[in-house]
């Protein structure tokens, strides 16, 4: 066999493995009646936006941000903020107020044993009383706005129609942006007041022994504040730093992060929020229906001294230490 002879053969079993390989692409292109599919070759819309983070175009103006055309995360955080985060919050939220309405029923009010003394206690100062006001007013006002922003369009809007849902839905959202810089303000009035009192200590692990109070053939000691209370505290520390942060990059969009560090901070934002309506709702009901005596703390100001020595009996001894205990009644004048 010559050399031309040679060349031919192997580029004739080339070409023909060529032609072989290619006849799958070459049938795809062509459409179910035969005719030619010039779409077929073309990439896919998943794959190119599971190949890009983001799919930009060219613009004259000095936002890039308007050159983005379509995002792939912003899918997901469509899902979250359409889907998860309805079910989740009613889950939340519903799950937590009917817990509660079971242990008022099951438990109902928890009374002072001793019934009440008569004498009175000093517990908060003014300055106390007013950065816990104003951080519990301002958590609901937030509360029930943001809730707004979640369940508007669902609860609301069908009931009120759009022109009201729209005017509600506004006020809501100025309410919301001004409110939130008054439960930071009372946020740290609160970090810096009683951080003191909320560290943990010997007799809250005797407390949990004795179970918390809930038992009522055992007394369970306490400081000023108890394990859960400073639990409580803990965690609306935590919780309401983690919303005061992502708060202000919604606040402020763009200032601090692009178009994925928003949607990140709104999911952290929203979840944390949940999380914190259902901690406070717990609070709350503790505060008020759950325990007779516990509202008056942060209403007055005062306890009634049974009530100290039941929930707090350490902080009770060393405030009559001191000197600060209550002053016997006045003597009835005999007739």
């Amino acid at each position: 066999m010559t050399v031309s002879r040679y060349f031919h053969a192997v580029l004739f079993a080339a070409s023909l493995a060529l032609a072989i390989c290619s006849a799958p692409a070459l049938a795809q292109k062509l459409g179910p009646d035969g005719a030619p599919n010039p779409t077929a070759s073309s990439v896919q819309e998943q794959q190119l936006l599971n190949e890009l983070s983001r799919i930009e175009g060219r613009i004259d103006i000095p936002d890039r941000k308007a050159a983005v055309l379509i995002q792939p995360a912003g899918r997901m955080w469509d899902y979250f903020h359409e889907v998860l985060l309805h079910w989740g919050a009613a889950i939340v939220i519903l799950g937590t107020l009917l817990l509660l309405g079971v242990a008022y029923i099951a438990l109902g009010r928890l009374p002072i044993k001793e019934g009440r003394s008569g004498l009175k206690l000093a517990r908060f100062k003014a300055i106390e009383r007013f950065s816990h006001w104003l951080t519990a007013t301002s958590f609901v006002l937030l509360g029930l706005t943001g809730l707004n922003i979640t369940f508007g369009k669902i609860l609301l809007l069908p009931v009120v129609g759009p022109e009201a849902f729209t005017a509600v839905s506004e006020v809501s959202k100025y309410i919301h942006n001004f409110v939130s810089f008054a439960f930071v303000v009372g946020l740290v009035l609160i970090a810096v007041i009683f951080v003191k009192d909320n560290f943990f200590q010997r007799v809250d692990i005797e407390w949990v022994k004795q179970g918390g109070g809930f038992i009522a053939s055992k007394h369970a000691p306490a400081g000023r504040f108890n394990l859960g209370e400073k639990l409580v505290f803990w965690l609306s520390l935590g919780a309401g730093l983690a919303i005061s942060v992502s708060g202000f990059l919604l606040l402020f969009p763009f200032s601090v992060t692009d178009i994925f560090g928003m949607q990140i901070a709104q999911v952290v934002h929203s979840a944390v929020a949940v999380l914190f309506i259902a901690l406070i709702l717990g609070h709350i009901y503790i505060g008020t229906l759950g325990m007779e005596g516990a509202f008056e703390a942060m209403g007055t100001g005062e306890v009634d001294l049974n009530w100290a020595k039941e929930h707090h009996d350490r902080w009770a001894e060393e405030q009559i230490a001191k000197g600060n205990g209550p002053k016997s009644p006045l003597a009835t004048p005999a007739e």
